[in-house]
């Protein structure tokens, strides 16, 4: 039989997980290559040997996805496999009409063919987008459930930016393990919050291996999805989160509607800042589409360490980067706090954008007058570095998850600010856990 040559269409990821689990051991399939969007520096690498198994014993390259055309053709491929996260459905299938008009047939893998059994319960929290609050959702889902005696392992959803055979099993206890494994700051932002509340986090490339290695130390697993990616782990309870500001987004954004449409529970997260139109939209769209969900309302209360840094101020706002980035939010937990506190003005950073971070804004011109904290390289963190410093303003509001100021040195005052899930009535997070725990006979542990 003939082998099927493959190209899997990925953003370093979803991609390797879908070979992993799928492609990897299958000699009917012939993958020849990968390509990379959304992440910068990850096109002209090689998904290692040493992860690919025997049968790819040269490694299989990571090409630009704009290579794609040409990739079909020289590669003489059958088939290719589309496999990241967080895009409206016009980029998927504007991706499918390349694909096949290069004569290949387009393909999207579904859970029953990528997701892993654990021998834990599984809890899973997924977002219809970037930027939605899933992990703050996450980090109280951690706390309820420590509460209650159990030791929770979480597994984060990839972001291998460096060595892939380094990072296939990466378990992260403390923030010096951040630094052991060389994290980009986008990494750090989803790791550190779980490490500073003190409990365990997984991630990395091979996410069985990871599997097989948090077992050995959870009571419950838990999926902190990334993107708005579906679970990798078959679940026992899926938490979606839905966000207000982006309303309409949940149906029309993959694969975030296959995320919804598995949910036992979706939080309707932010209610507290969207419009009562906004909420309602959201509301009428989880009740067409998966009306045997539950639904818990959620606020997303701000708060600031030094508000009078922020009063009749100039103040440059950096939010998370990949939310303002490929989750294309025009206004975050900065911008909220810079209005709630009466800051004088926002500051646009885009003339005093250096290097890399000038690149972003170039790549993603509608950001607006927000500032990014990218730092998927060395450089590129020096630019962010360079850009805070040159940008004329009185005061910087740090809204990312992580202190920031350990990452860059900030020549000017700084504030942090504070942003956690808070549930609206009920039903709420206390009510679906206890019903878990029963029903897992979890119980208290002593």
């Amino acid at each position: 039989m003939e082998k099927r040559n493959v190209i899997i269409i990925g953003a370093a990821g979803r991609d390797f997980h879908n070979f992993n689990t799928y492609f990897r051991d299958k000699p009917e399939y012939n993958v020849v290559a990968f390509t990379a969007a959304q992440i910068p520096d990850i096109a002209g690498r090689k998904y290692p040997a040493e992860l690919a198994g025997k049968l790819y014993p040269k490694g299989i390259p990571i090409h630009m996805e704009s290579d794609l055309p040409k990739l079909i053709k020289d590669l003489k491929v059958h088939e290719c496999v589309f496999a990241y996260s967080d895009v409206p459905y016009s980029h998927v299938m504007g991706i499918g009409a390349i694909v096949n008009a290069a004569g290949a047939t387009f393909r999207l893998l579904g859970p029953a063919d990528t997701q892993v059994k654990s021998t834990k319960p599984v809890i899973a929290v997924c977002a219809v987008r970037t930027g939605s609050g899933k992990s703050q959702t996450s980090r109280k889902i951690v706390q309820m459930l420590m509460a209650k005696g159990l030791k929770v392992v979480a597994i984060r959803h990839p972001m291998p930016y460096g060595d892939l055979v380094a990072q296939k099993v990466q378990r992260f206890a403390t923030i010096e393990d951040l630094k052991k494994h060389k994290c980009t700051i986008e990494e750090m932002e989803e790791y550190e919050p779980h490490v500073v509340r003190g409990n365990v986090i997984y991630a990395g490339v091979d996410y069985e291996a990871i599997l097989r290695e948090a077992e050995k130390e959870a009571d419950v697993i838990l999926w902190d999805g990334g993107n708005n990616d579906f679970p990798f782990y078959k679940t026992d309870l899926l938490i979606t989160v839905a966000d207000p500001h982006r309303a309409g987004n949940e149906v029309s954004f993959y694969p975030g509607e296959v995320s919804l449409r598995m949910a036992d529970v979706v939080v309707i997260n932010k209610i507290d800042t969207a419009s009562p139109e906004a909420v309602q939209t959201v509301r009428e769209n989880i009740q067409r589409v998966n009306p045997e969900a539950v639904v818990i309302d959620g606020a997303s209360p701000i708060t600031v360490d030094k508000p009078e840094l922020i009063k009749g101020k100039r103040v440059l706002c950096v939010e998370d980067g990949p939310t303002l980035t490929h989750g294309h939010m025009k206004i975050g937990a900065g911008v909220v706090a810079a209005r709630k506190f009466g800051a004088s003005e926002l500051v646009d950073p885009r003339s005093a954008a250096v290097g890399k971070i000038a690149e972003t804004f170039r790549i993603y011109p509608n950001i607006g007058t927000l500032l990014p904290a990218m730092g998927y390289g060395e450089q590129q963190v020096k630019d962010l570095e360079a850009t805070i410093n040159k940008t004329a303003c009185d005061t910087v509001v740090i809204a990312t998850p992580i202190d920031l100021n350990r990452i860059v040195k900030i020549k000017k005052p700084t504030v942090k600010v504070g942003y956690d899930l808070q549930e609206i009535g009920s039903p709420n997070l206390t009510e679906v856990l206890d019903e878990f725990v029963k029903k897992h006979k979890l119980g208290k542990k002593k």
